[in-house]
């Protein structure tokens, strides 16, 4: 179900929202385990109020996607005194939720969606991105060289 889109070297393009569609909701917070906690508490409220109330399968979906995508900019992208950026963008004629979070690593990159190595049987780690793959619609990277980059997916939420 994942479209294998490769990593690029320049942002997508903004895509222009309608009248009706919601502000995207942006956020720097620190990249610790505290700021990665708290970036899955804000981005829950906000789907809240976007419409998709706590208890949903579409907001759990989607805080546990923004839980996998920043503890790895936590864990992978930290640059000490450098923060991260969480980026939630509502379509809502889909409706689609985009989540970006953007950290201070562009050296290292994941590898390509759909050429995800298995995680080792004994260790603790390697499934976030394995998780991501598969409760999202698509996800990929890009970046802004030579400082940070973006790993990004989307999910419907109907």
């Amino acid at each position: 179900m994942n479209a294998d889109i490769a990593h690029s070297r320049a942002p997508r393009p903004e895509c222009a929202h309608p009248a009706d569609a919601p502000r995207p909701f942006t956020i720097r917070l620190s990249a610790t385990p505290r700021g990665a906690r708290l970036a899955r508490r804000l981005a829950a409220e906000q789907l809240h109020g976007w419409g998709w109330p706590y208890d949903t399968e579409a907001n759990h979906t989607a805080t546990l996607l923004v839980a996998e995508l920043t503890a790895n900019a936590v864990r992978h992208g930290r640059v000490p005194g450098r923060d991260f950026l969480l980026r939630l963008s509502l379509h809502p004629q889909d409706p689609a939720l985009r989540i970006e979070v953007t950290d201070a690593r562009a050296d290292r990159v994941p590898p390509r969606p759909g050429s995800l190595p298995p995680p080792s049987a004994d260790g603790d780690s390697g499934r976030g991105l394995l998780l991501v793959e598969a409760l999202s619609t698509h996800w990929g990277t890009f970046t802004h060289a030579p400082y940070t980059k973006t790993v990004w997916c989307e999910v419907t939420l109907s």
